[in-house]
């Protein structure tokens, strides 16, 4: 008996009533949705609901803004409707100012509703050394800070308690429950409330529930289980612990376990689970899984011949209102902010770029090295496999500029133009390496090249993201915007965990000898096959 099974036969551990194969249900049973139910990089998931919207924020590092809040009608469909944390001014290093932030800033943190004021709340801590709670009345912003907490509450989740109280669990392995002042301004109580046997080994990503009276902890394993404390006593405990889940298949082959995600009721009362599951080089993808509840308080994953089913029945919830907005398609940068779907690569330097009539890049760094950049402009990968086409206005570049459209991660590899003696050429470059503090190694190699007329090119990407090995990522070019030219070898995108994000694709512009120079970008489209 491996594992697995072994689980299964515990009650109410791991193994819930099993679901017919997607296809197979009786006639007029709602349609079928399939997982990941976004297939980009959107990972630490917290997920609740209002009224008849779900909201969901997610893990985003060094990219800026911050935090973004997806939204639903239907735990199916998903948009980016904004981000709680408009800029990362938590020091110099985010800005790109004689340090870096990789893999630092916005880890896994949590969101809430408070209906007695009908604001959002975000919350979580940098760099452990202190936390931060952010607010908005909608969730498109604007969020402000509205405190700054000298407890750094690690993997924190946020609960608005029925009466109104706001309470924070957080840690690793050692799980604490804070309180909060009534405003949420200070911490006002902090306690222990259970450690994690040495046979389990490390649980953190908590989120923080109230359901039917009783209290609930939903922590993690990293990177292959998750588990649940639950207290009748109150917030503060006692707590005991269950497992919902270890080394479960998932629905991506060649992808990780489902875990550390949010737990998140119907408007009919149905419970599902959103986690996410390991799907390098793409990043951490969310998943959907439905769950029921034991007669004594404990849920259960409703499984698919023994695994996270890769198909479900559609939740049963009422026709949604709109249409949500494809995290694919065109962007033509027709107005002067950035569509939410957009992140920069640390905090830009807001008066070196503008949109409208296209995105605006003016050169804002005198760098070798694209990982020091400023104002490199960042899009999600979707999944399985997709391409980016881009527009490349570079007339108005200057001797030493490099501009274009790059596969980004600690590995990353670009096309683009070079501009150099009065010249413009567009250039395949690879071997821009980060070690694992995150220095530069490499700082890239021209791999072909090819000359240039005119002052426009189109340039394009396409990126396998699929799971379970090293993926291709190849690169091409035009001169009319219809027939495309490759350029370069195949890149191979590496798919290590250790940098957390995946990779995106990233439209660039910086000089190599002055500033000056600027690059116009009319067009953006992201497509599927």
């Amino acid at each position: 008996m491996d594992r697995r099974q072994a689980l299964s036969t515990v009650g109410g551990l791991v193994a819930g009533s099993f679901l017919p194969p997607a296809g197979n249900s009786p006639a007029g049973a709602a349609a079928s949705y399939t997982n990941p139910v976004i297939w980009q990089d959107f990972a630490d998931i917290d997920v609740i609901r209002v009224g008849g919207t779900y909201y969901a924020s997610a893990s985003t590092m060094h990219y800026s803004p911050g935090a973004p809040v997806l939204r639903s009608y239907d735990l199916v469909n998903w948009e980016i409707a904004g981000h709680s944390v408009p800029v990362l001014d938590f020091g110099a290093k985010y800005d790109l100012n004689g340090a870096r932030g990789y893999v630092r800033g916005i880890w896994a943190s949590s969101l809430a509703y408070r209906p007695s004021n009908r604001t959002f709340y975000w919350l979580g801590q940098i760099d452990f050394a202190r936390t931060y709670l952010y607010t908005a009345t909608a969730v498109e912003g604007p969020w402000s800070r509205l405190t700054t907490i000298n407890t750094p509450y690690y993997d924190a989740g946020l609960l608005v308690d029925t009466d109104d109280t706001l309470y924070v669990a957080y840690g690793n392995t050692t799980i604490s429950v804070a309180q909060l002042s009534p405003d949420g301004r200070n911490q006002v109580r902090t306690q222990q409330v259970f450690t994690t046997p040495s046979s389990v080994g490390t649980l953190e990503g908590s989120r923080f529930y109230k359901i039917n009276g009783q209290y609930y902890i939903f922590l993690t394993r990293p990177a292959n289980g998750q588990y649940i404390l639950k207290s009748s006593g109150g917030p503060f405990g006692p707590y005991t612990m269950r497992q919902v889940l270890l080394d479960l298949r998932g629905p991506i082959p060649g992808g990780g376990v489902p875990h550390q995600g949010g737990l998140v009721q119907t408007q009919g009362g149905a419970w599902y689970y959103m986690a996410f599951v390991d799907a390098y080089p793409g990043g951490r993808v969310p998943a959907l899984a439905p769950v029921s509840w034991t007669s004594d308080g404990w849920p259960v994953v409703q499984l698919v011949n023994g695994a996270w089913g890769a198909s479900y029945p559609a939740p049963a919830v009422p026709a949604p209102p709109r249409q949500v907005t494809p995290m694919t398609g065109v962007d033509t940068f027709d107005g002067t902010a950035l569509k939410p779907r957009w992140e920069w690569n640390h905090n830009p330097d807001n008066t070196k770029w503008s949109a409208g009539n296209g995105l605006t890049l003016r050169t804002a760094t005198v760098t070798n090295d694209l990982y020091w950049a400023r104002n490199t402009l960042t899009h999600r990968i979707q999944g399985p496999t997709s391409t980016a086409t881009v527009q490349l206005d570079h007339s108005s570049m200057r001797d030493g500029d490099r501009a274009g459209l790059a596969l980004l991660r600690d590995s990353s590899a670009w096309i683009g133009v070079k501009r150099e003696g009065g010249t413009a050429r567009v250039v395949m470059v690879g071997g821009l390496t980060m070690d694992g503090s995150w220095n530069t190694t490499g700082t890239g190699s021209e791999l072909a090249s090819a000359a240039l007329s005119g002052g426009s090119v189109w340039l394009r990407a396409t990126a396998d993201i699929r799971p379970g090995a090293a993926r291709s990522g190849t690169f091409s070019y035009s001169t009319d915007g219809t027939r495309f030219t490759r350029l370069g070898p195949a890149f191979s995108m590496g798919n290590d965990w250790r940098f957390f994000m995946g990779y995106r694709f990233a439209l660039f512009n910086h000089a190599t000898q002055a500033l000056g120079g600027a690059v116009r970008f009319p067009r953006f489209e992201l497509s599927t096959p």
